[in-house]
């Protein structure tokens, strides 16, 4: 019977909807639930997260979860959570929290980037932390608190990101996950501890008392408290799990353990992963090292705010077409036969922090089919932008997993097998974030002895995609000439910021 069995509590906090998903312990599936999280712009460039407002929807959802699954809050032996990376969350020094969270799209701080890359700075810190230097870093958006709003930067208490304020939300205790921290430009990749040297680099060193303690993914870090579970519907004392990077979820449940195969995560970022041994030098492009669950791994990836997110915003100003109508529409035109270009920087740009949003090419002749091929055609481009940069540090790889909505498109997909030339892999789980936090929680109490043997368990379907050669070349010609409107637009930026005085 269900009221006999035991289950682990995954939690996936990422930038649309918050998730949470049951499982048992095999991994598989119970049960699972989701609420929408609002995203605040008050001024343009702004992304923010009211932190109160998420906590009561993160409460909303697992209480309604235990009510439609119908299991009892005793069943749940563990609880992980999965979320967006970077960004900020903060506490004060009543711990309280400190204003609207910041989220990683956020690109407020976009001219102390532009400073700190005029200075040197992030090929100063890129040995120590293996991160590039990005206006939603935790970093870059307390130095303009810093800047901006220096009484609230003196009220800071304690740094977080999205995972870590819910795990205090939920338990109390003041952590900093790994897969996550590690990421932060806060954290040195060789010493595996922070840096003070980081953050006086970076004109922060005031924040060195307000970090948390660095807590690995399946390491229990306290307890639901009786608040909680009062809010929730949880057992108070249920163990709560480190978490992960919903980057890390996601590997681990599309199956990644060596360089041979590729993850492509499309959400609101575009995502590209492999794993590795170890970490390497003289690299041709800086890539982004982040630790992972399994010891002696890191995770490796090029990533930018600019894949489905698009589609997504778009989409609401033409009046949220279903999905399958967009993907008929796309279907019904020529592969690579239109002139339109989209591209898909609403959010931020792989191709320089100034280049912005834009189609490109169209005419009295094209439709809205035009447009939405066009949108496909751009997150697939951006995406390759990222995976050329990848297969030549890991020349090996020879296939690409890929998670995320646009999975369930097969038009999609099949537009990025041709694009690439690489077999598309599709793993057939619906919610990598909830499953991986639950993988978390199932190794962190003990079910399994670590990530590899929790990871052996998990069985799915995989749907491959080959790519159609004839396609593979016209979208080549297409894909080239996506690059030389870009060049053609870094050139005018180059020229505007030589007129400013």
């Amino acid at each position: 019977m269900r009221h006999h069995d035991t289950y682990w509590l995954g939690i996936d906090c990422g930038g649309t909807y918050l998730k949470a998903g049951l499982y048992d312990s095999q991994c598989r599936e119970l049960a699972t639930e989701k609420r929408a999280l609002h995203t605040l712009s008050p001024r343009p460039g702004y992304a923010e997260r009211d932190m109160h407002q998420l906590w009561q929807t993160c409460a909303e959802t697992l209480r309604s979860l235990l009510s439609h699954s119908e299991i009892r809050a005793s069943q749940i032996k563990g609880i992980g959570i999965s979320a967006q990376g970077k960004g900020l969350f903060l506490l004060d020094k009543e711990d309280r929290p400190l204003g609207n969270a910041i989220l990683s799209s956020d690109r407020r701080a976009l001219e102390i980037v532009q400073r700190w890359q005029q200075d040197g700075i992030p090929e100063k810190l890129y040995p120590h932390t293996r991160q590039t230097l990005w206006t939603g870093h935790p970093v870059s958006l307390l130095r303009w608190l810093k800047e901006h709003q220096p009484e609230r930067y003196r009220q800071t208490g304690c740094v977080m990101m999205a995972h870590d304020y819910l795990r205090w939300c939920l338990t109390g205790v003041k952590a900093a996950e790994e897969t996550n921290i590690s990421e932060s430009n806060l954290y040195s990749m060789v010493s595996r501890r922070y840096d003070p040297q980081l953050t006086q680099w970076l004109g922060i060193g005031e924040m060195d008392v307000a970090l948390a303690p660095i807590v690995g993914p399946a390491e229990i870090c306290g307890e639901i408290t009786p608040q909680a579970a009062a809010l929730t519907g949880l057992t108070a004392g249920t163990p709560v799990v480190g978490g992960l990077f919903d980057v890390v979820s996601t590997a681990l449940c599309a199956g990644l353990q060596d360089e041979h195969t590729a993850n492509a995560v499309m959400g609101t970022w575009a995502v590209t992963s492999v794993i590795t041994d170890g970490l390497r030098q003289n690299e041709p492009h800086p890539y982004v090292y982040g630790r992972y669950v399994t010891p002696g791994q890191y995770i490796v990836h090029e990533a930018s705010p600019t894949s489905s997110g698009n589609l997504e915003w778009l989409n609401a100003q033409w009046g949220n077409l279903s999905f399958d109508d967009i993907n008929q529409q796309v279907a019904s035109l020529p592969k690579a036969g239109s002139e339109v270009f989209f591209l898909p920087f609403l959010y931020g740009s792989n191709a320089g922090l100034e280049m912005t949003s834009a189609f490109y090419g169209m005419q009295a002749l094209h439709t809205r089919a035009h447009l939405l091929q066009a949108v496909y055609e751009g997150v697939v481009f951006n995406h390759m932008t990222h995976l050329s940069r990848m297969r030549e540090r890991f020349s090996e790889v020879k296939a690409l997993r890929v998670t995320g909505g646009p999975a369930r498109s097969a038009v999609w997909m099949q537009m990025l097998a041709d694009v690439s030339g690489l077999n598309v892999e599709l793993p057939r789980i619906d919610e990598t974030g909830c499953a991986g936090a639950a993988l978390a929680a199932l190794v962190g109490t003990g079910v399994y002895p670590d990530f590899r043997s929790a990871q052996q368990v998990m069985r799915y379907a995989v749907q491959t995609l080959t790519p159609d050669p004839a396609a593979h070349a016209a979208y080549q010609r297409k894909y080239q000439q996506y690059q030389f409107l870009i060049e053609a637009l870094q050139g005018f930026h180059a020229r505007m910021k030589e007129q400013i005085p």
